[in-house]
Order: structure tokens, then C-alpha cells, then sequence
């Protein structure tokens, strides 16, 4: 069977196309159309899907959405009337905005493809979180949590699942939480206070928690209360979400924590202002940990499973899936490459699969690498077009050079077959560079990703040697396959990992399996035996406001906006001209015995 899945109309819409029962391609319409968090009908995203596996519209037996609108229509319209009249001034747009394409997906999809109305089939949004985290992981019976901002109804649901050899597959929800209930939205309202991108700046709130104090956890505290049955519920008058897409915040919500930040202004962590913004993203960051493991230890305790699948916007916060696994009870907990809502076109179509078609369970390649490959000689032509220097490297011979470059402490732009599917750059469309020093981490803020200081870069390491240098506990190294969980840095490696070491000490740490990234970990290995540490900083591949680079031509255009030395795509090395004028002792790192 051919089963397309489809998430569109919020943010990061992406495609994924399931052929036999086994994801064959996914992208997120990003990638493509270079509009960072995309929230149209993915055309490209769905052309490249179909292109990847040479079959065309007709030959689909399914299209299948990723929530249902006209459920979540019922959600919008109730809350308007609900808060009527102070969502008097919201309602019109909100009908207008809900009543275009939104509502009509069987026909909108019926009407691009082709395909007749009754192969357009909907999943329920936590349904296709709770399918993205289940039936991807490589567990056959597992508790499931699904958490974000808001889907149909539901901002959290609880369940489990069971997938049963060439058998059926169950995916089962006990409760949920529903909206204006929402730790994703709880977590937004702090985001956009602390004048960052709401539904992309998240991840900002938890690195700026580091450098703060949960001061004010109190506080936050007035704002969610846990319920008798376990859950919990918002204090709405400290909120507006619900009323108007004005703001997110009240008047009590400011009269409670001080004047919002302007977004124009940076944050100065050496004046009061600063730290308290500081203390606010802690302070929130502390309330949702708690929330989630009292959650999850519940979930535990209900099913005694040993395994936890996490799904949906707020699986992205590593810090508090690292507590979930330390104080939950499960020993294992399981993130996918992509947990929010560009997962969810996996998701939807593989419980189509699973459950709507009642096909047999099979296992899945267990990496995040589903996109379009790179093409290697397209970056030799653009770049012999403009003068630099340009080789072709094979093997061991490009290995060596790029591992003499990063001793070099030069940058590497590094593009390697398909595209990572997710947020996360996992070592095919990264950002490398040597991890020793603070000077390498300020030069890539403020010379190449252009970015606020304050925010951390993550380490890859190879996962025979992670627990040398890392504090991971049993179960750990699965969050940090995708980089899902926050850890340690240990103390007498902190002076030489300076530029992956956060504030506190930590770091998302990617624990890297030779089967996933043979040729970077083979690149780690390298590195290590000129410096003694076999560890990188990896970043995603993207300037600040950018999605992540797809195809080799945007590898470039990154490569000539910013300081990046060398570039690799495929077996092609390209290094800058101004960096080939200048030669940079190899670092000369104490080597370690092991």
C-alpha cells in the first residue's frame, strides 16, 4: 500500500509517504520552499515524497491529514463564544481564517492531487503524535505521553501501545487534557513574554533557564494548579490566549512578573532586567519539569511498563526528558527526530496503516535521515564557477583532510546524503567544529549562526566512548541518539569541552552508532586521534531565521554569507579562498590514553 501522510495549517507543515508499511520519504515543506516553520499545504514537501519513490497521485491508496479541522473548527468557535465579548475583536478573524482552506481538507487535498474524496482519511492530532513516538521506536509495548500547545481538543493525552510481530497494533488513550489546559501553552506564554517567537522560540526559554535562578517558581506556580484526578488546570485570568491572538498574557500575568521584554532588545544577563528574564525562563522551565514527571511517574505507576514514548511540541525540551527518565520510573524513554507537528505526517500515516488498515507490524530503520540526498557535484560547479578551491575526495582520504581541517580549527559545513527529517541536524546537514574552547563558541554566535550568546552548542560523540566524557545514566544514550536529552558534561572534561559546555554544566549531547552516520563517526574517530578527544561540536546547518540547508546550492549561498572555512557535500570539498591564504596550527591537544 501507498500511504501519504500530510501536516499542514499551523507551523512546520511537512509529507511523508509509507510504501508497504515502511516510511520510504519525508520532508518538511521548510526545506524546501526556505521559509523557515512553513505552515502552508505542503506541495513541494508532497511532490518530493512521490518523486523519491517514482509513483504518482493515482497510485495512492490514502492521503491522510494529520488532525481533524472540523473538529478543531468546533474548538475555535467554541472559545470565541465562550469568551465572548472580550473575543469580539478576534472572532471575525478567527471565522475567516478557520472557514478558508483549513476546514476543507478533503476537498483542498482532493482538488491538488487528484485523488478521489474517499482515499482522503483524517487522524486525530494526538493520535498522530502518539503513532509518530510509538510505532517508530524500537520497543514493542510502551506507555505513551503526548504534550503541545493545542490540537483538536486535546494539549495532553496518556495511553499506551502494542505492536505484536507480524500482528496487530494498538494504540490506546486513557485521558487527556484539554484546551485552554495546556503546558504548551503555559510554556509559550513565557516565550513570547520573554519577547521570543511563540511556536519557534522555545527552545530559547530552556537555554536562557540555565543562566537563571527558579526564583520566581512560586509564581508561576498561581498560574497552573494540579486537579484531584492527577492533571492539572491553568488560572486563565493570568492568560489571553484563549480570548484574543493579540497577546498571550493578561494584565494580572504583568502585574505578577514585571513588564515583558521588547524583542528589539537583547538580553544583558549582567544587569537586574536580565536576570530576571533569566529567572522567569527558569522558573517556568522548573514548573513544566515537575508537571511532566509527576505525569509520567503517574503513567508508570498505572501501567508498570519499562518503556515511555514521548511525543508533540514539548518532547522537544531535553532537560525535562532527561528528568523524566532519572525520576519517572521508566527505564527507557523514547523521542522521535521529530516530535511536533512535521512528525505528525509520519504519524498520521502509519497509524492509518496500522490501525485504520489493520496491516501487520514491521519494523522500522531506525534513523531520522528521510529527506533528499545532496548532490555533491553541484557544489564543485558553483563553486569552481566563483574561484575557490575545489577537490574531489574519496573515503579515508576525505576523512583525513576533514579531520586536519577541524584540528585546524576551521569551520566545516558538512552535507551528507538525505536530509534529516526534524528539527535537529544529526550529522548530515551540520555545522562542525572543534569543541575545546569558549572562543570557538563565540565565534560561531557571532560570525556564523548570528545568534543571541547565551544560547549552547550541542556535542556529538561516538557511543563507545560517550560515557567517558558525558554523564549519561542507563537509558540515556536513546534520548541522545537524536538528541533529545540534556546531560552532564563530566567534571574534568569541562575545561576542554568549553564550547559544548553549557553554563551549568550540560550538554544535548548526540550519541552517535557507526550504523546511523558511518562517515561521521568514522570523522570522530579521526579527530580523536589528532587531539585526543573524539568529540565535535555539531550544529545544525543554517543561519539564524534560515530552515537548515537542503540541496548543495543553499549549502553554498550559507557557506558565502557567513565565516565558514570549508564545505563538504558528498565527496566534494570546497574551502573558502580566504581561508586557504591562511593557515591555522593544528590544535595540539594533549591526547588521552584511553
Amino acid at each position: 500500500m501507498n500511504i501519504l501522510g500530510i501536516s499542514a495549517h499551523y507551523h512546520d507543515s511537512a509529507a511523508a509517504l509509507v510504501v508497504d508499511s515502511v516510511p520510504v520519504c519525508a520532508v518538511q515543506e521548510e526545506r524546501l520552499s526556505r521559509h523557515k516553520g512553513d505552515p502552508a499545504f505542503p506541495l513541494l514537501a508532497i511532490e518530493s515524497c512521490l518523486q523519491h519513490a517514482g509513483i504518482e497521485p493515482n497510485e495512492l491508496d490514502a492521503v491522510v491529514f494529520y488532525e481533524r479541522p472540523m473538529l478543531k473548527f468546533d474548538r475555535i468557535l467554541t472559545c470565541a463564544l465562550r469568551a465572548f465579548p472580550q473575543s469580539w475583536r478576534a472572532f471575525p478573524k478567527a471565522m475567516k481564517n478557520s472557514l478558508g482552506e483549513k476546514v476543507w481538507m478533503r476537498g483542498i487535498i482532493s482538488s491538488h492531487l487528484g485523488v478521489p474524496g474517499r482515499k482522503v482519511l483524517f487522524t486525530e492530532h494526538h493520535q498522530s503524535h502518539a503513532a509518530a513516538a510509538f510505532l517508530t521506536a524500537p520497543t514493542c509495548r510502551a506507555a505513551i505521553m503526548t504534550a503541545d500547545a493545542v490540537g483538536e481538543w486535546a494539549t495532553l493525552s496518556v495511553g499506551d501501545g502494542e505492536r505484536l510481530a507480524n500482528g496487530p497494533t494498538t494504540i490506546r488513550r486513557f485521558r487527556e487534557i484539554r484546551f485552554p489546559h495546556s503546558l504548551g501553552m503555559l510554556y509559550s506564554t513565557f516565550t513570547a513574554y520573554l519577547g521570543f517567537k511563540v511556536n519557534e522560540d522555545e527552545y530559547k526559554v530552556m537555554g536562557l533557564a540555565a543562566y537563571g535562578q527558579p526564583t520566581l517558581v512560586e509564581q508561576v506556580r498561581k498560574l497552573i494548579r494540579r486537579t484531584p484526578d492527577g492533571a492539572f488546570a491553568l488560572d486563565l485570568n493570568y492568560f489571553e490566549f484563549h480570548t484574543t491572538a493579540e497577546r498571550c498574557y493578561s494584565s494580572r500575568f504583568i502585574e505578577l512578573f514585571g513588564p515583558s521584554r521588547n524583542p528589539y532588545e537583547p538580553i544583558d544577563l549582567d544587569t537586574a532586567e536580565g536576570q530576571r528574564f533569566a529567572d522567569c525562563a527558569a522558573s517556568v522551565q522548573r514548573v513544566l519539569e515537575d508537571t511532566l514527571v509527576q505525569l509520567a511517574r503517574a503513567l508508570h505507576e498505572e501501567t508498570g511498563l519499562p518503556d515511555l514514548c514521548l511525543g508533540g511540541g514539548v518532547a522537544l525540551n531535553g532537560v525535562a526528558n532527561a528528568r523524566i527518565l532519572a525520576e519517572s520510573g521508566f527505564e527507557r524513554v523514547f523521542v522521535p527526530p521529530a516530535p511536533g507537528d512535521a512528525g505528525c505526517a509520519i504519524g498520521a500515516a502509519l497509524y492509518c496503516d496500522r490501525i485504520c488498515f489493520g496491516n501487520p507490524d514491521r519494523d522500522l530503520p531506525d534513523h531520522p535521515f528521510w529527506g533528499p540526498s545532496v548532490d555533491g557535484s553541484e557544489l564543485a560547479r558553483l563553486a569552481r564557477e566563483d574561484g575557490h578551491f575545489v577537490e574531489d575526495c574519496y573515503d579515508d582520504a576525505l576523512i583525513d583532510q576533514i579531520a586536519d581541517d577541524l584540528a585546524a580549527d576551521r569551520i566545516v559545513g558538512w552535507m551528507e546524503g538525505a536530509l534529516e527529517f526534524g528539527p535537529r541536524a544529526l550529522g548530515h546537514r551540520s555545522i562542525l567544529a572543534a569543541p575545546h574552547t569558549t572562543e570557538m563558541r563565540d565565534r560561531l554566535n557571532r560570525e556564523i549562526k548570528y545568534r543571541e550568546p547565551f544560547r549552547p552548542f550541542a556535542p556529538v560523540v561516538p557511543i563507545e566512548v560517550a560515557a567517558r566524557y558525558f554523564d549519561i545514566p542507563p537509558g540515556g544514550t536513546r534520548l541522545a541518539r537524536f538528541m533529545s536529552g540534556v546531560f552532564p558534561v563530566r567534571r574534568e572534561w569541562r575545561s576542554r569541552l568549553q564550547a559544548i559546555t553549557h553554563v551549568d554544566g550540560t550538554a544535548r549531547v548526540q550519541v552517535l552508532e557507526p550504523a546511523m552516520a558511518p562517515r561521521l563517526h568514522a570523522l570522530l574517530e579521526a579527530y580523536g586521534q589528532r587531539t585526543g578527544i573524539p568529540v565535535l561540536l555539531n550544529t545544525s546547518f543554517n543561519l539564524a531565521g534560515e530552515p537548515i540547508v537542503n540541496r548543495a546550492v543553499e549549502g553554498y549561498s550559507t557557506f558565502l554569507r557567513c565565516r565558514i572555512d570549508v564545505l563538504v557535500a558528498g565527496e566534494t570539498r570546497v574551502l573558502k579562498r580566504t581561508s586557504a591564504m591562511t593557515k591555522t596550527p593544528v590544535n595540539t591537544l594533549k591526547k588521552e590514553v584511553a
